[in-house]
């Protein structure tokens, strides 16, 4: 199996964390370093994907300002998406052509990475056919956009923790107007912690992609 460098960053600022992931994308590009994946928390920020538009931002440039909400248009799939203190974040800047040049199937085991964390955790989270992110029940907890660049990826998932759910009323979520977010605290109560969880996920996701941790304990 293939190491797997694992960085937390804590909370950190949205660009500041993007400008990091296109560094590594070029440095495992030509071999200069192993696969990662990055684990973070931002402060408040709004993403448009590539197929993100300003009608599924909800709140005002104003009201954004006010709020302290960045907004960035980025270079990934999907739609809108919010990102906040208390929702773990997941950059995989993994190598596609070691394994099977298949973005479908990358997509797939991402959500199967969360399916996986949420039933360590008792909790039953499901795929949608023909949408992506991961579900409990009729609420979505785990959104996922991606960008690959030569079969090496980028951005990724957010884990909705214990972050204040009310953010999500200023965006439409993944172009999904009936599409109601949950979070860990909502179904298991405010004692979730992040750090417990950022153990279940980094496990889950070894496990699925067949990576061995490297910098994590």
């Amino acid at each position: 199996m293939e190491r797997l460098s694992v960085l937390d960053l804590g909370l950190k600022d949205y660009q500041q964390c993007w400008v990091f992931q296109e560094r590594l994308v070029k440095r495992i590009t030509y071999s200069q370093m192993e696969d990662s994946l990055i684990l973070v928390e931002h402060f408040p920020v709004i993403t448009l994907g590539r197929q993100g538009k300003e009608e599924d931002i909800l709140a005002s440039p104003e009201f954004l300002h006010q709020k302290k909400i960045s907004l960035f248009r980025v270079n990934r799939g999907g739609r809108v998406t919010f990102h906040g203190p208390g929702q773990l974040v997941a950059y995989p800047i993994l190598d596609l052509s070691l394994d099977q040049k298949d973005i479908h199937q990358y997509i797939r085991n991402l959500e199967k990475v969360v399916i996986k964390s949420l039933g360590k955790l008792g909790i039953e989270g499901r795929s949608i056919s023909g949408y992506t992110g991961v579900w409990v029940g009729k609420k979505k907890i785990a959104s996922i956009g991606i960008g690959v660049k030569r079969w090496i990826t980028y951005h990724g998932l957010s884990l909705n923790v214990n972050i204040d759910l009310s953010y999500f009323s200023l965006i439409n979520p993944c172009g999904l107007y009936e599409n109601d977010m949950t979070s860990l605290a909502e179904i298991l109560g405010p004692e979730v912690k992040m750090d417990s969880v950022k153990n279940l996920f980094v496990n889950s996701f070894c496990e699925v992609f067949l990576r061995i941790p490297y910098g994590w304990s």
